[in-house]
């Protein structure tokens, strides 16, 4: 195995593959390097002196600024460098867009149509509260429907429980109803039972209003307080559900009808190597297929956007993101906040040292398509190829996103390790093969044989492969788990 890799031929650091011992010697670019540091794997280490304030160069972009003189040689990370991040920047619209390299297979999975065009992956029987006080009664209702039903002729049940639905005002709780609403027309759900108590907020009648046309075959409601026996009633409406979903069939669709998201949590120094870089080169095949891909996590985009901006598909778009950014930021300073205040200390540990560093590493998932809309929270996917949607970099709260928009499944990519997962199935990469030994019961695909000489040809091709057999009905970890969460942005007051 390697001892490093340059990422980028413009790059003043290597990342180290193992961990490296202070007086080993490394080669790069024909030059033996001594280095004067311990380092461990995922960290950087400096390959040329680097003078007090000069930029250090990751992925061929500046991740930060020297704070001090750096040496050959030395580990570079958070005790000598600083982001080169502050404040709102200004953008012009400079289009550098890049040709897709992938061809369409013309490739298929095996999914439900539903009555209003879109495709589900999944045929799930869902409990949707409307707020977080019946919660309990949910499972109370789900819990007797399958002690009645016995084994299932369908793909899984869920609740889909949350905090929400009441003592809250303005955007949280139009946010927490039009999640809940997207939610319940989500295709993955055969069926669903949107259960009110009877004095929130976010009451039925007006739940309706919001939910606009539905299949009333598929969606059922009831409020508890107007019924004698909550659960009976509730197993009954179930019951209705079941009948008409268990049979539904799956039928061969073709891959442009996926919707993917894309997501990092846990990541370390190999994200943007390893796994991020693969997800990416996912993205465009799917793309290449007609398909869609989604993007989120905004403030882990801070310091790279400029090359999101730039494939933007028209200045429309352009503007879009624009607004994207600076409306995160602003989000930031209205509470003041610090706008920067990331990596996590897992990221640090793993060789993550600023907020370019992360966010160069984040936006490999986005592969190299072009930006074709720009989605606000809440909004669900209407166009065909990549997009990108306002989330935050929080795990539970940006997948929970992905799904509400549209997406049947989600890509999660971990260097760390996460074992939850969203209400759709959330496909768990690991950036480093030590991880998908550890946790084979949270990881279902390793990207880190990358760096264990497996070519990226390879890996594409045996994760689309996983891609279409989840697609087509294979459960994922975060299934057979049963780790599938619900979680809604809140940034308001509560009552």
């Amino acid at each position: 195995m390697k001892k490093f890799i340059k990422i980028d031929d413009n790059d003043n650091v290597v990342v180290a593959l193992q961990d490296l011992a202070k007086n080993d010697f490394i080669e790069v670019d024909n030059k033996k390097i001594k280095l004067i540091d311990d380092v461990n794997r995922g960290h950087k280490i400096a390959i040329k002196n680097i003078n007090t304030n000069e930029k250090i160069i990751k992925y061929g972009f500046p991740i930060g600024h020297a704070i001090k003189v750096i040496k050959e040689g030395e580990w570079v990370h958070t005790h000598n460098i600083k982001t080169n991040l502050s404040g709102i920047n200004e953008y012009r619209f400079n289009q550098k867009l890049i040709k897709n390299t992938f061809e369409n297979k013309n490739l298929t999975f095996n999914g439900y149509k539903r009555i209003d065009g879109n495709v589900g992956i999944r045929n799930e029987l869902w409990i949707v509260p409307t707020v977080g006080c019946v919660n309990g009664i949910a499972d109370n209702i789900m819990k007797k429907f399958k002690s009645e039903i016995g084994k299932l002729q369908i793909d899984n049940t869920n609740v889909l429980k949350h905090n929400y639905g009441c003592s809250q005002l303005g955007d949280d709780h139009a946010n927490t109803r039009t999640i809940l609403c997207n939610v319940a027309k989500h295709p993955n759900a055969g069926g669903v039972l949107v259960l009110g108590l009877g004095c929130e907020n976010n009451y039925i009648s007006e739940f309706k209003k919001y939910l606009g046309n539905y299949d009333e075959k598929r969606i059922k409601f009831l409020v508890i307080q107007e019924v004698n026996d909550e659960i009976d009633e509730g197993v009954s409406l179930l019951k209705e559900l079941y009948d008409n979903m268990k049979n539904d069939k799956r039928e061969e669709i073709p891959l442009s009808e996926l919707k993917i998201g894309l997501k990092c949590g846990g990541s370390d120094g190999f994200s943007g190597i390893t796994a991020n870089n693969l997800i990416g080169k996912i993205s465009d095949f799917i793309i290449a297929q007609g398909g869609t891909t989604v993007l989120t996590e905004v403030p882990e985009m801070f310091g790279a956007e400029t090359i999101l901006m730039e494939r933007a598909i028209n200045e429309e778009v352009f503007k879009k993101e624009v607004n994207l950014i600076n409306d995160f930021k602003e989000y930031y300073m209205k509470f003041n906040q610090p706008v920067y205040e990331n990596p996590s200390p897992g990221n640090k540990a793993g060789g993550i040292t600023t907020l370019e560093d992360k966010s160069l590493g984040c936006i490999q998932k986005a592969g190299t398509e072009s930006v074709v809309d720009v989605l606000k929270y809440g909004e669900t996917l209407k166009k065909h190829g990549l997009n990108l949607l306002s989330a935050p970099g929080n795990d539970m709260v940006s997948t929970s996103a992905l799904a509400a928009s549209g997406c049947q499944m989600v890509l999660f990519s971990t260097g760390r390790g996460t074992p939850f997962g969203t209400f759709v199935p959330t496909v768990k990469i690991s950036t480093n093969t030590d991880l998908y030994k550890l946790k084979p019961h949270w990881i279902d695909f390793n990207a880190g044989s990358m760096i264990e000489n497996t070519s990226i040809d390879i890996l594409i091709e045996n994760l689309i492969k996983l891609i279409i057999s989840v697609a087509s009905g294979k459960k994922v970890n975060n299934e057979i788990n049963n780790f599938r969460e619900l979680a809604i942005f809140k940034s308001g007051i509560t009552l």
